[in-house]
């Protein structure tokens, strides 16, 4: 089939490239030509401002995709700018978990766009969350005919995270830089950037529409990680009301429920599986690292 990724340079955007280019489909990725990507000869490139109107009806004037992967919806007008550009038989839009109200075992029910106002809005007029709440609404208000998905992912980590948002926890342990952690016991869903990459491509030939829950089995509290990087690296963490803000705080215990994704033939690795391997190799990185 033939793609198109609105975005896929980083993270797990090129998890889903190569996923897709492994399985057999004709890719074209869409950026502002700034950053560099690793597919070489195997993609087509656009160049373009996603955030621009005119140009992504320019860029995508006369064109057909059988599915757009759109990796950058933080926004309804990021939605519109899209849609109305873009002819495409199916649409696969990355949200968030953000859109919820956290606790355990969400699901997809408890957000639904429909039922909201749609607010047209930039990137820079609204909270990251609310930005992704405004993506949604706007794709099943203003777009209700078009084919399309909406994965709510959880925290994505890796080793290929330039958020660093986990390593800050693991970094801070080896280091014994003070940090302030207000949810140590609150227990979180993830999902690796690989995982991220494979249940987009996963979703191309599937019959599964509207919001689906996307993560790893499994959760896992801010404590559980202290104490398992602690140990394993013969550090205390150093817990104090002063020390730097833990860039998980706030985050109430919850998990998302992925029983629709499982139905429709996509799922992901267990959690536990692989989230110790990459502590490991953070503990590597962090000792390495001088302060």
């Amino acid at each position: 089939m033939k793609m198109l990724v609105l975005g896929g340079t980083r993270f797990f955007g090129v998890h889903l490239v190569n996923a897709l280019l492994e399985d057999g489909h004709e890719v074209t990725i869409a950026t502002r030509g700034r950053t560099a990507d690793p597919f070489g000869s195997r993609v087509e490139r656009i160049i373009v401002e996603r955030t621009n109107g005119n140009a992504m009806k320019e860029a995508f004037r006369d064109v057909w995709f059988d599915v757009v992967y759109d990796d950058l919806a933080y926004c309804s007008m990021d939605v519109k700018t899209a849609l109305d550009a873009i002819r495409c038989g199916r649409y696969v839009m990355v949200s968030s978990a953000s859109v919820y109200e956290l606790c355990p075992d969400i699901q997809e029910t408890a957000f639904r766009p429909e039922q909201k106002a749609l607010l047209w809005c930039n990137r820079t007029d609204v909270t990251y969350d609310e930005g992704k709440r405004s993506a949604e609404c706007a794709l099943v208000h203003n777009y209700p005919r078009q084919n399309a998905v909406m994965v709510r992912f959880p925290f994505v980590i890796g080793k290929d995270d330039y958020t660093e948002r986990l390593y800050f926890y693991v970094r801070h342990t080896v280091k014994g830089i003070p940090m302030y952690v207000d949810n140590p016991d609150s227990r979180m869903s993830f999902i690796g950037s690989e995982d991220a990459g494979r249940f987009l491509a996963s979703l191309a030939d599937k019959a599964v529409t509207g919001p689906v829950n996307a993560c790893c089995g499994g959760t896992v509290s801010v404590k559980e990680i202290l104490e398992y990087v602690g140990r394993k690296a013969g550090a205390v963490p150093r817990l104090e009301d002063g020390g730097e803000v833990a860039p998980y705080n706030g985050a109430d215990s919850y998990s998302l429920n992925t029983e629709k994704a499982r139905e429709a033939g996509c799922s992901c690795r267990e959690l536990g599986s692989w989230l110790y391997g990459l502590l490991d190799w953070y503990m590597e990185r962090a000792e390495k690292e001088a302060l």
